[in-house]
């Protein structure tokens, strides 16, 4: 009974010692992954991070790009704010990983393993004990059983001694032997006896150390090893709130920066930036004048109508009306060109010395004038350009960096712009060439005065160049502050706007104009320019038909020219000039004696080449000048 109360007892400890390592084992795999979930958690935060900083690089503004130019106006400049104020909020995602690893995956690290140890040798110390108490309990059953068999042999042993001494026939020796082998038998049995109560007493005593002792002792410090791992974990889940609580006033401060930035819009702000930077600088057309139709047309088509004609048969100048040219309702009538271009050999100059001498000189001979069905079929039959390839053209090439060097493509306030920053960058140059000269002559004074230090004449070179490169860099300068005092000096005045006369038949007196005012015009490739200052005072005389005809732009100019004599122009096609006149020349002589001039833009003609004296472009195809 007492052998199986005493199993039951130790199968009871050894069942609850599996209990416990099992239940430990889940507690270190617990925390192990918890320690997994931070570390994932912290990768995210990584990963977060790292994504929040590609979105705002790949936002950020690329220098020398048109994106750099557009964080001029105040809501680009704010979601600039934005995505700087982003990045910081990354930054503090990056703090949340950093501080993850660093204070609960390290340390649930390092703990899980002197975990592990920790449990490992409070399991060693139970199994050692139970090892122990189990070989107590060995020893005590084998001297028990000794002693049983012990005393068994000393009882056979007396039993045969009393049976030798009561047999007669026996001889004394034989139970001398007898009587001697019992009290042998008797002193083993008693020899067993003091071992097995001694083994019984060192067992229970062991015993009752195992069970109130020891047992306890390891139970205890398995518990409390257990309320460690538990409380840690615990701390550690507190620690994961607090990392992310700690950058939260940075994060609202981002916030509110980003906050900050949409509150400093300013729509009107940026809506005059935009008109500053589109301001072109034109003056608006003027007001539209009443066509009277009640009045009877007085003229009526025939071959001579395109002409006009006095009393005294000489041509009538034609008359015009104050109008200031205005892009981009630039126009110029291909009809009145076709039909005024002179098929006769000019008249020779006046032979008198002083040109002033002779009022006119000879007369150019009368022309046969063509049929005017002959001319009308020649331009319904000629092939129309298009209206619209120039500025094709021209916007083509402003894409891909080919306008001209002085911006003449872009409307005056525009070209203004761009010529002032084209100074201001030159004077940068310029000083930066000045800086460089001035440390290199310090350095030469230093040479001059310690010669061990290096050849004063080295730095000539250099000097020589840099004095060149400063040159260069101050005619540079000067032309482009040519062009712009020439801009600045044309921008148009704020007037009275100018009338603009729609009919094909009503005239009025023309009335001269100063040149000062925006005379524009479109260049060859389609760019939009301004006429040259030198130009005296022009009249602009009223167009002769009306603007549907008109579907060409105008010759472009290709030098000047200085009338020597008067030339009143009685024939179709040529124009009436005064002396010393100063016109615009857009036709060189073909050999025929002509050469074709232009007073303004909507009046121009042909003159004797003998007449003027020609300063055509220097970058003119085949220049140069008749006298």
């Amino acid at each position: 009974m007492v052998e199986e109360n005493m199993g039951a007892c130790w199968s009871q400890t050894k069942d609850q010692f599996d209990n416990l390592e099992k239940h430990t084992q889940w507690g270190i795999e617990f925390v192990e992954r918890y320690t997994k979930f931070v570390k994932e958690r912290s990768e995210i935060e990584i990963s977060y991070a790292k994504q929040i900083r590609n979105l705002s690089k790949k936002y950020q503004p690329k220098k020398n790009s048109k994106e750099e130019e557009e964080f001029k106006y105040t809501s680009c400049r704010s979601f600039l704010t934005t995505l700087n104020e982003l990045n910081d909020y990354a930054g503090q995602h990056e703090v949340i990983a950093e501080n993850l690893t660093s204070q609960i995956i390290s340390e649930l690290s390092r703990y899980i393993q002197e975990l592990k140890q920790e449990r490992k040798s409070h399991f060693h110390d139970g199994r050692k004990a139970q090892q122990h108490i189990e070989n107590s309990w060995k020893q005590l059953e084998s001297s028990k059983r000794r002693f049983e068999r012990d005393c068994k042999e000393a009882d056979r042993a007396q039993q045969y001694f009393e049976k030798m001494d009561a047999d007669i026939n026996v001889t004394k020796a034989d139970v001398e032997k007898a009587r001697q082998q019992a009290q042998l038998r008797h002193q083993m049995a008693a020899d067993s006896k003091a071992e097995y109560s001694a083994y019984l007493q060192k067992f229970n005593q062991e015993q009752n150390e195992h069970y109130y002792t020891l047992i306890p002792h390891i139970f205890q410090r398995i518990q409390e090893m257990e309320e460690r791992r538990i409380e840690r974990v615990g701390e550690s889940m507190k620690t994961f709130a607090e990392v992310d609580r700690q950058v939260l006033p940075i994060v609202g401060k981002c916030l509110d920066g980003m906050t900050k930035a949409a509150e400093s819009i300013e729509p009107k702000t940026d809506s005059k930036q935009v008109v500053e930077a589109f301001k072109s600088g034109f003056e608006p057309p003027g007001d539209v004048e009443f066509e009277d139709y009640s009045q009877a047309m007085k003229r009526t088509v025939s071959e001579s109508s395109l002409s006009n004609t006095r009393a005294d048969g000489r041509p009538e100048k034609p008359t015009s009306k104050t109008k200031g040219k205005l892009w981009p309702f630039i126009k110029k009538n291909k009809l009145m060109s076709l039909l005024t271009s002179p098929h006769q050999p000019p008249p020779p100059p006046p032979a008198s010395a002083s040109p002033s001498a002779v009022p006119n000189g000879p007369q150019s001979p009368k022309q046969q004038k063509e049929p005017l069905s002959h001319r009308l079929n020649e331009f319904m039959t000629s092939k129309p350009k298009m209206h619209c390839f120039r500025s094709l053209k021209r916007g083509l090439s402003l894409k891909l960096g080919s306008g001209p060097e002085d911006f003449s493509h872009l409307p005056p306030e525009q070209r203004r712009k761009k010529l002032q920053a084209k100074i201001d960058d030159i004077n940068k140059d310029i000083q930066k060439e000045m800086d460089q000269k001035d440390a290199l002559t310090k350095m030469k004074d230093v040479y001059i005065k310690n010669p061990q230090m290096g050849d004063p004449a080295s730095v000539d070179p250099r000097l020589a160049e840099i004095a060149q490169n400063i040159e260069k860099l101050r005619v540079e300068a000067q032309k482009f502050e040519g062009w712009l005092a020439e801009v600045e000096g044309r921008l148009p005045v704020k007037s009275d706007p100018p009338r603009r006369q729609s009919s094909m038949y009503d005239t009025q007196n023309s009335t001269p104009v100063n040149n000062n005012c925006a005379q524009d015009r479109e260049s060859p490739d389609g760019s939009y320019t301004e006429e040259q200052s030198s130009e005296t005072q022009i009249k602009v005389p009223n167009p002769e038909f009306d603007d549907e005809f008109d579907d060409e732009e105008p010759l472009p100019t290709i030098g000047t020219c200085k009338a020597l004599y008067p030339f009143e122009g009685h024939n179709e096609g040529t124009i009436a000039v005064a002396e010393g006149e100063m016109l615009y020349v857009i036709e060189e002589d073909k050999g025929d004696g002509w050469t074709r001039v232009r007073r303004n833009e909507e009046e121009e003609g042909y003159v004797p080449t003998s007449y003027v004296e020609v300063y055509l472009d220097t970058n003119a195809k085949g220049a140069m000048t008749y006298i």
